[in-house]
């Protein structure tokens, strides 16, 4: 069994027996089409192992805090789906552009008070970055939370990711990339 394998059934178990906050149940995972019509209306393609969590594990609704967004349709508990919400943050920066949100940039779970985890998905192995809104200028909003979407499960799983209470006051290091990727380089 490939490290990949391993990953998704350490997922899976937990899924299964924990459940975020809002999610009575975890719900199915999507449909090889479905996750077609995301990439389809996003512009780009998932990074395989987000695509994996959602084929082969649910729909959302397992992940530390809240849980994962569901990918195209809304909840149970109420959460807009991360396809929805990515679609509403670009048309939000478009229209602010003192707060643009950089391209291919998903939101993949919601931490509360605006704040989300998102994957890069420019690369395959996705990087994962906190946008905490609460910051007094957008340059200031971006946060490598992991290198990988693998070290961010695995954080989960081990109980050792920053929103652990065990971790209060670990710093996450800024997501450097963020003028580059929303041209807000070439504007100052």
């Amino acid at each position: 069994m490939t490290e990949f394998e391993q990953l998704l059934d350490r997922v899976a178990d937990k899924a299964r027996t924990t459940r975020p906050w809002g999610w009575p149940s975890l719900p199915a995972p999507v449909e090889e089409a479905t996750v077609t019509r995301a990439e389809s209306a996003l512009g780009f393609a998932l990074p395989p192992l987000l695509a994996a969590l959602y084929l082969r594990i649910g729909d959302g609704g397992f992940g530390p805090e809240y849980g994962l967004l569901p990918l195209l349709d809304s909840p149970p508990a109420g959460e807009p789906a991360a396809v929805t919400q990515y679609l509403a943050n670009r048309r939000s920066g478009r229209k602010d552009p003192e707060w643009p949100w950089p391209e291919e940039v998903l939101p993949i779970s919601h931490w509360g008070c605006g704040m989300y985890a998102c994957v890069d998905c420019r690369t395959p192995e996705g990087t994962v970055l906190l946008y905490e809104p609460n910051a007094d200028a957008a340059d200031h909003a971006w946060y490598v939370d992991a290198p990988t979407l693998t070290k961010w499960l695995h954080a989960w799983l081990a109980g050792t990711g920053w929103y652990e209470e065990s971790n209060d006051g670990m710093d996450l290091a800024p997501w450097p990339e963020f003028r580059i990727r929303t041209g807000a380089a070439q504007a100052s």
